[in-house]
């Protein structure tokens, strides 16, 4: 189960990264970034945010550090969930519900580093 989770958690960021982002397949997601951070940079900067999504995939599935990855998907999903709850809720998805999804991944995430995976030295 925790090397499925991995390739899902993974699967998300890369999804995310390289087709709503850096393919800009969804736009909303450049208007998310032009309404929080500015017109001027927000097509460079959702690409390299995209990208930056694109490497924790990569990250994810290396399996180094991981659980410094972890916390730290945590933390960037949450705290970006909660920018877009306060400043641009109406180009959500779900609207506000999505912080409810957001959530449900960060809780993913912290099942299948912490609770699911297997200390080193118990594997066999």
């Amino acid at each position: 189960m925790h090397q499925v989770l991995t390739y899902l958690i993974a699967l998300v960021w890369l999804i995310n990264g390289l087709f709503c982002k850096v393919l800009n397949l969804l736009p909303r997601h450049e208007q998310i970034v032009a309404n929080i951070l500015g017109d001027d940079y927000s097509r460079i900067l959702t690409v390299l945010i995209g990208l930056a999504e694109i490497v924790m995939a990569i990250w994810v599935l290396s399996g180094f550090k991981s659980r410094i990855n972890a916390l730290l998907q945590i933390m960037i999903v949450l705290t970006m969930n909660v920018l877009e709850f306060i400043f641009v809720p109406d180009l959500l998805l779900w609207g506000r519900m999505n912080a409810l999804f957001a959530l449900a991944f960060a809780a993913v995430v912290y099942l299948n580093e912490f609770v699911l995976k297997k200390p080193l030295n118990s594997r066999q």
